[in-house]
């Protein structure tokens, strides 16, 4: 598994709409408005590197007010806690 964070900036009119259409793209996991910099950080969880190319440049940056994206690789992750707390949901 692949996870790319990317930083997303968009037209501040359109941010909902951005968010919810790039949140419905395949490969889009999670997409986060905040402050800052930047107006979305969007996780892409995919199988491959090439999937990250096709979400991302195919995909996200066509998305009408994205303005630019920056794209971070993740190569380790330090902590489950969010991953085990969801497939926990509902146990017992």
């Amino acid at each position: 598994m692949v996870t790319a964070i990317v930083f997303v900036k968009a037209e501040v009119a359109r941010i909902p709409e951005v968010a919810e259409e790039i949140a419905a793209l395949q490969g889009v996991s999670e997409v986060y408005s905040v402050t800052g910099a930047v107006d979305l950080i969007v996780m892409v969880r995919v199988s491959n590197h090439d999937q990250v190319a096709e979400v991302v440049a195919d995909q996200l940056n066509k998305v009408p007010g994205v303005l630019s994206t920056e794209t971070h690789i993740a190569f380790r992750a330090y902590s489950t806690h969010d991953l085990e707390a969801a497939f926990s949901l509902g146990s017992s």
